[in-house]
């Protein structure tokens, strides 16, 4: 919520602001707020992966009861180099920026806030006074309109734009899956990675890549009539929650994966439960293939959509469909 000047809500109440908020013209001084809104979530990006590729040579063996996979795999298995990833990451990362130089304006649009907390109050006055004294009314709406103004509406925006997003990657994603012609020439790419790894956590075909990450996001923003610094909050957090989800550990004490059940060990599911019953199964896996392909498709928030469309596999899951094959081809 920027704005380019101090207000009042009235003459008794100056307008205050909680300790996230800066009347600043920028967040860092020289740095407009729309470049910072591009070159965050890059950078928060980057150092996320390091910091996972880091666990990754470090050799620590307390680490090893962690990962998902064994080190050996993501040479082994993947059909891609880290080369190649790399590279197509970076393309990502400019087609992304690119976008955002379009979308987001140089500058918040000014905005006063005492009179967008009045607005607050005067909405809720004929409700509220149902309940309480008109004299107690005047001493608590000042509050209440504060705190529905700087908690209440913000937290709403955020989690209606991870809904937003999550939404859209949802039924995307699974339209990549379903649809041959899709998955063939676009969505396969990011399959190659059997072995899913932090920094290849964008790596795919660059029209994916803006359409399920790029615009996906700036669709959330646009519908939750989020401020450029709120929008830069939202793409931080969900660039970190994509790479986290690809990190290949499985890790109690990471923030990350304890906010919900959609996790590195969640989406890990999707990428390997084919192979899984192929090797289960030996040569009889044309079954495997179609189970793999079309589970966990929710990413990168919750896995409400999962739930509802009857999409998702747990690792409980895969042990009984393993169990009830071996039963069957005994």
């Amino acid at each position: 919520m920027n704005t380019t000047a101090r207000g009042v809500y009235s003459a008794k109440h100056s307008l205050s602001v909680p300790f996230y908020y800066s009347f600043e013209p920028s967040l860092i001084a020289g740095i407009r707020d729309n470049y910072l809104a591009l070159a965050a979530p890059i950078i928060a990006y980057w150092t996320l992966s390091l910091f996972f590729h880091f666990l990754d040579i470090s050799g620590w063996k307390w680490l090893e009861k962690y990962r998902i996979h064994e080190s050996k795999e993501v040479t082994t298995r993947n059909r891609a180099t880290r080369t190649e990833v790399v590279l197509a990451v970076i393309l990502q990362h400019i087609i992304q920026t690119a976008l955002g130089l379009l979308w987001l304006s140089a500058e918040g649009k000014p905005v006063n806030h005492a009179e967008k907390m009045q607005g607050i109050a005067a909405f809720l006055r004929p409700f509220a006074s149902w309940a309480v004294s008109q004299e107690h009314l005047k001493a608590v709406e000042p509050q209440i309109a504060y705190y529905l103004y700087w908690w209440v509406i913000p937290a709403f925006q955020f989690l209606s734009a991870m809904f937003v997003i999550d939404t859209w990657q949802y039924f995307l994603h699974r339209l990549m899956h379903v649809n041959r012609f899709l998955y063939k020439h676009f969505h396969s790419v990011h399959h190659r990675l059997y072995v899913p790894y932090a920094f290849g956590s964008l790596y795919n075909h660059p029209v994916e890549g803006f359409l399920l990450d790029s615009l996906g996001a700036g669709i959330a923003e646009y519908l939750t009539s989020m401020s450029i610094r709120q929008a830069t909050l939202l793409f931080i957090f969900s660039t970190l929650k994509t790479v986290d989800d690809h990190c290949g550990y499985s890790l109690p004490f990471d923030p990350l994966q304890l906010m919900s059940g959609n996790n590195a060990d969640y989406h890990d599911i999707h990428h390997q439960v084919r192979f899984a019953f192929a090797v289960a199964r030996g040569s009889d896996c044309a079954a495997a293939d179609v189970i793999g392909i079309k589970s966990n498709f929710s990413q990168p928030f919750f896995v409400h959509w999962d739930v509802i469309c009857d999409t998702r596999m747990t690792r409980r899951d895969i042990e009984l469909r393993k169990e009830k094959q071996t039963k069957k081809t005994k």
